[in-house]
């Protein structure tokens, strides 16, 4: 099976007036392809950088750089996306500010952040309190909106129907997706 080559948006979400509307309808083509079944390497790659900058930017929001990198387990590659991503988009100072984060985290040693992932996020935490920066909240720069920009001003993304949408990706998973 070849890579999916598009981004698909659907209608609606392109002309919302909520860039996350844009952001979340890529998610869903997303998740839907996964659960076809269909592997991430099959995948347009800037849509799951998309993906993938929405996991951080959800989660950064939901609990602060702490709750990433809980959440994520610290994951190397994730952390390459979200790099590449936040470059990609341009988001020049939210990347410099993951990149100060990532340079605190490596600092500390292998067995505290082995803990901090085992342990729990809540409560009494040093190595949590230690991670977080309100910074991300104070920078004026918005990663959703250079998210929804970035998708819908890509040369691979096809704004459809949620119909059409549904017939292309049932061509290229090859049998019919239920509906929900």
């Amino acid at each position: 099976m070849e890579e999916f080559g598009r981004i698909i948006i659907s209608e609606t979400a392109i002309n919302s007036e909520y860039p996350q509307d844009v952001v979340n309808s890529n998610i869903s083509v997303i998740n839907l392809m996964r659960e076809e079944k269909i592997d991430d390497d099959l995948i347009h790659e800037d849509a799951l950088l998309s993906y993938y900058l929405d996991y951080y930017t959800s989660k950064y929001t939901e609990g602060n750089f702490a709750k990433f990198v809980y959440d994520s387990g610290w994951n190397k590659e994730l952390n390459e996306l979200i790099e590449e991503g936040l470059t990609i988009i341009g988001a020049e100072k939210h990347l410099a500010l993951f990149q100060e984060q990532s340079r605190k985290l490596r600092l500390q040693s292998n067995i505290k952040l082995g803990k901090f992932l085992k342990g729990k996020l809540d409560g009494p935490n040093p190595f949590r309190d230690l991670l977080n920066n309100d910074l991300f909240f104070e920078l004026e720069e918005n990663i959703t909106v250079l998210n929804a920009a970035f998708l819908k001003s890509h040369p691979d993304t096809e704004v459809l129907s949620v119909d059409d949408m549904f017939e292309v990706l049932e061509k290229f998973v090859g049998h019919e997706i239920k509906r929900a």
